[in-house]
């Protein structure tokens, strides 16, 4: 395989592609993709999406341009969040769509995120291989002779009114919140809701801007997360809101400037959707389980774990026909959203249900959080993670009362549980560690796994 073959093959990851502008990704590479996801789904009506990355603009031109020579029109949304390409495709019955994206990565990187009919992920598992195979071999069904249209269309409004269906304004208090949009694709659409919501929005960096003058958004790293801590504590405001470049994350801060770890929200929205609807299945990854599980079952619904990444999420909650399904990283899906993650829907579902309870945020997670104390997840680079994985699991067993393989390596024992998992794409493991309201067992099993880590690797 040639060098530039190796560089496109590694810009294709198990959920989406990312690459480095112009060595792994440009605008060839992006006529090929398009000429590839025409003929692996021959569709016939698509939409295309873009972040605010200086390199986004063109990377659409040119991958339309591929989509349109099969004879397949491409509807152009324009600048917008990922979801609202989850959005036009579902709700104008298209035959697909794709989000010109990069989400967090460095300025110098873009990608994409594609869909088939119905919103469905297209991943690793279900032709985004196929698609790098044709892309590096030039293998293409032949161009139509008649070529397809690219034309603008413009679906925020019916997006908005989706959006809105989730809440109840009415039932709003005038909270104040400080939404921190990173530069990126949330701002446009927090200006559209502002008017119809009775918020006292303290917006931070709401101007979309690829050159990202303020860092690049992404508020999991807690480097990142200083301006929205400060903006909270000196405005006094009751939530604070932040969202990655593509705003299909968003991250949570209580009235104090406290970041809310994920987990924590996933069994929070899990709440607020069986409360209206009794009975209902909830999907959830495996990393951390226990605050949700029990959460699920005090209130009447079927919690139903699921291997972590939204292709394996969306997969299980279609079978499931679940309300809701959450992970830790802060991907939240809706069933009434295509079964897709958005990072729109939580925060106003959370916002309604603090003003519904009439006590700061805090008071709503505190209880929660000091019952199942987490360790947030640590990474470490390891030469070969399953052999390390393998050995943990041997140094263990015999002591656990139960171990599951959904997704890397799960122990429960009585106090404690932890998940160890591999890297699709690199040599590292990520593990996570939960007690039953015993932070100093935490701590001392989080160093205990560590060294054997670091004695394993």
């Amino acid at each position: 395989m040639t060098d530039l073959n190796s560089a496109i093959r590694n810009s294709f990851k198990a959920y989406d592609i990312r690459g480095r502008i112009p060595d792994e990704l440009n605008e060839e590479i992006a006529f090929k993709i398009g000429r590839a996801y025409a003929t692996l789904l021959k569709p016939k009506r698509v939409c295309i999406g873009r972040d605010v990355r200086l390199s986004s603009l063109s990377l659409v031109t040119a991958l339309a341009e591929g989509i349109n020579s099969h004879g397949c029109d491409v509807m152009d949304i324009g600048l917008c969040p990922t979801e609202m390409v989850y959005f036009a495709t579902s709700h104008l019955k298209l035959d697909g769509g794709i989000m010109v994206t990069a989400s967090h990565n460095p300025m110098d990187y873009n990608g994409m995120k594609l869909i088939r009919e119905d919103s469905k992920p297209i991943s690793g598992d279900s032709g985004i291989k196929d698609i790098a195979d044709m892309v590096i071999c030039n293998r293409f069904d032949p161009q139509s002779s008649r070529k397809g249209e690219l034309r603008p269309i413009d679906v925020v409004a019916e997006y908005v009114e989706h959006l809105l269906t989730y809440i109840d304004p009415s039932k709003i208090s005038p909270l104040k919140v400080v939404a921190n949009c990173g530069n990126g694709c949330a701002g446009p659409i927090l200006e559209k809701l502002k008017s119809r919501l009775p918020i006292d929005f303290v917006m931070v960096f709401p101007e979309p801007d690829g050159r990202f003058p303020n860092g690049i958004p992404n508020p999991i790293l807690p480097e990142n997360r200083g301006v929205t801590v400060e903006r909270v504590l000196t405005t006094k405001a009751d939530i604070g809101i932040a969202w990655d470049g593509d705003a299909d994350r968003c991250f949570f801060f209580d009235e104090r400037g406290e970041f809310l770890e994920g987990y924590y929200i996933v069994g929070f929205l899990a709440q607020e959707f069986l409360k209206v609807n009794p009975g209902a299945r909830i999907v959830h990854d495996p990393r951390l389980i226990w605050n949700t599980v029990e959460i699920v079952q005090e209130h009447g619904g079927n919690a139903i774990m699921s291997k972590a990444g939204h292709a394996f999420i969306k997969e299980r909650m279609r079978q499931e026909d679940a309300v809701y399904g959450g992970e830790m990283s802060a991907h939240h899906y809706f069933r009434d959203f295509a079964y897709c993650d958005s990072g729109m829907i939580p925060w106003l579902v959370l916002v309604q249900a603090v003003s519904s309870a009439g006590r700061p945020f805090s008071e709503l997670v505190k209880s929660r959080m000091n019952k199942y104390p987490v360790s947030g997840e640590i990474n470490r680079t390891v030469t070969d993670p399953h052999a390390v994985i393998s050995r943990i699991e041997a140094f263990y067993k015999g002591s656990e009362i139960d171990v599951d393989y959904i997704d890397g390596l799960s122990m429960e024992f009585t106090l404690w549980r932890f998940n160890l998992r591999p890297s699709n794409t690199e040599p590292v493991i990520r593990l996570n560690l939960e007690t039953r309201g015993d932070p100093k067992l935490l701590e001392t099993k989080t160093e205990e796994l560590l060294d054997l880590i670091d004695r394993f690797k």
